[in-house]
């Protein structure tokens, strides 16, 4: 199977099967709706390409006998008494951020470029995260 392009939601309907095992096969799946074409990928890849491409960027303090975990340029922070807890307070925190964005924040200037991150967040399970967050992001 090739590349499955097709031009309408009714077209997408009744080639559905079509669509989703070109996808599952990591070949190209598009359906074009309202004159925006649409993607349709696997999760597994997607979510390995964006780790792959986008570096967490978190930063580990030790302060006050516990730890904190922010992400420069984002509104997100997390603290904990030991390290392990303060990472998974920051993986709490970045599913609360990717509600809120998908709820309010997406169109807000200084939010909407995190379309990226959001769907990172969103596509993986917390051990995901929480190993992108300290750099191991396999």
């Amino acid at each position: 199977m090739n590349a499955v392009h097709l031009d309408s939601y009714t077209a997408a309907r009744a080639h559905l099967k079509e669509l989703l095992d070109a996808a599952q096969r990591g070949h190209v799946a598009t359906v074009t709706r309202d004159g925006v074409r649409i993607a349709l990928v696997d999760v597994g890849r997607m979510r390995d390409l964006l780790a792959s491409i986008i570096g967490s960027g978190a930063e580990v303090v030790a302060e006050g006998g516990g730890w904190s975990v922010f992400i420069p340029g984002l509104p997100v922070a997390a603290d904990g008494a030991t390290f392990e807890e303060a990472v998974g307070e920051m993986v709490v925190a970045l599913r609360e951020y990717a509600e809120d964005w998908q709820a309010r924040l997406s169109q807000a200037p200084n939010h909407r470029d995190h379309w990226g991150l959001v769907q990172l967040v969103s596509l993986s399970d917390d051990h995901q995260l929480r190993d992108w967050l300290v750099g191991d992001s396999r």
